[in-house]
């Protein structure tokens, strides 16, 4: 699979590689929920309340910034089929209203990426028990990256 990350906001620092590592990790879990089926690529494109506000209009119909969109792609004829996505990822949420008590802001960011691809997996949370099964999902993902190991995981080396 090829994972790709676009920064296009500047006001929180991320460490692109580090991200990068732990993306993987989560998307190799998040592979298990597909078996027999191909993760082609994914690209997630970390933004700002302004670069996801108008992202959010035009696919969901609604006003204002989010923490994450997944969009699914189907491949294009004569192309391997397989799983291809995007994931538009709000940082500025992340490290700016950590709406879980005692969670960094990183572990913030991290969930919302293992939000983003459960999506992938054609997961749906339109049900509250729907949305707990992710949830339950996810938080599996991140104890399965023994998170106390990645707490500083976004942040430039110091």
């Amino acid at each position: 699979m090829t994972l790709n990350i676009t920064n296009r906001q500047r006001t929180f620092p991320v460490d692109r590689n580090r991200l990068l590592r732990h993306a993987r990790r989560l998307a190799a879990l998040a592979q298990r929920q597909t078996p027999g089926v191909a993760w082609l690529e994914v690209t997630i494109h970390l933004l700002d309340d302004a670069g996801i506000a108008p992202i959010n209009q035009a696919v969901m119909g609604h006003a204002g910034a989010t923490d994450v969109i997944t969009q699914r792609y189907d491949a294009c004829p004569g192309e391997a089929e397989g799983i291809i996505g995007e994931l538009f990822v709000n940082a500025e949420r992340a490290f700016t209203i950590p709406r879980r008590k005692g969670w960094t802001q990183e572990r913030e960011l991290l969930l919302y990426l293992a939000h983003g691809l459960d999506h992938l997996t054609g997961a749906d949370d339109a049900s509250p028990p729907a949305r707990a099964r992710m949830r339950r999902r996810e938080l599996a993902w991140l104890r399965a990256l023994d998170y106390k190991k990645v707490v500083r995981a976004f942040l430039p080396a110091e």
